[in-house]
């Protein structure tokens, strides 16, 4: 018998991981999925915002707890993966989130720039995803992988956004979803993506200060920004049974941006 739709969403009983969920999207989706019955572990390198973050979700009667974590170090990956295995037992989701920015014309930007968005923004999403597949999720013949991508990863700027490791790094976020999205079917693990437009946070503070947000969202056919509950409906599709016949796509959430061409 079918389920009903309640029941397809409902995520009680398990674990999801979330790298960069102390604040901004990645908390709004620790959220999300605490809310839908899910025990939450929250990762980021600062202890302070972490414990202040797992506090709010357990003040809203989520199960959540911390762990400090630098996803550029492949030894933080995998303390971070056997704390929240022992700490939890097996994950059922992942929500690679942890990101980083960093904006210079493309003939100035430092090579340094480069590899630190490249090692947080892909490397470490390869290694947690491999690390915890390994432990947990291919054993069981069961996982949901979730991606944050980026619109960025869709294309180029317009003029002033100078930002091209970042979006180098999400386009191939987009490919690794699709790429390992097909490689794990057999495991019973989907891979999705989620690719969020502007969204106001600590990552875009700046540009929104440089260019406005009436200006930003002026090139959303939905003329706004996106809030602190647009990214919760895909997450838990992509994290529930709702979505167990979908993998290796991805999704803009950005008021319809990515799909104005022509400027």
């Amino acid at each position: 018998m079918a389920r009903t739709i309640q029941q397809l969403f409902d995520l009680k009983g398990k674990t999801a991981l979330v790298t960069g969920g102390s604040r901004g999207l990645g908390l709004q989706m620790a959220y999300a999925l605490g809310e839908a019955g899910a025990r939450i572990m929250l990762s980021s390198r600062k202890a302070e915002d972490l414990e202040q973050s797992a506090a709010d979700l357990q003040a809203a009667g989520i199960d959540a707890r911390w762990i400090a974590a630098d996803c550029t170090k492949e030894a933080d990956i995998a303390h971070l993966v056997s704390e929240t295995l022992q700490r939890m037992g097996d994950v059922d989701i992942l929500l690679n989130n942890a990101g980083a920015a960093w904006g210079a014309p493309a003939e100035d930007h430092p090579v340094e720039a480069w590899d630190k968005v490249m090692n947080l923004n892909v490397r470490s999403y390869f290694i947690l995803s491999q690390m915890l597949a390994k432990q947990s999720m291919i054993p069981r013949r069961s996982g949901r992988i979730i991606n944050v991508a980026s619109i960025a990863g869709l294309g180029g700027n317009p003029e002033g956004m100078n930002t091209i490791a970042y979006n180098t790094s999400k386009g191939a976020v987009i490919n690794f979803t699709r790429t390992l999205g097909a490689e794990w079917g057999k495991h019973n693990i989907t891979v999705n993506a989620i690719c969020p437009g502007f969204f106001p946070s600590k990552m875009t503070a700046h540009t929104l200060k440089a260019m406005g947000e009436e200006k930003l969202a002026a090139h959303a056919p939905l003329r706004r920004l996106g809030d602190d509950e647009d990214l919760k409906g895909v997450c838990v599709l992509f994290a529930s049974d709702a979505g167990k016949h979908i993998t290796g796509q991805w999704l803009a959430v950005d008021g319809g941006v990515s799909v104005v061409t022509g400027g």
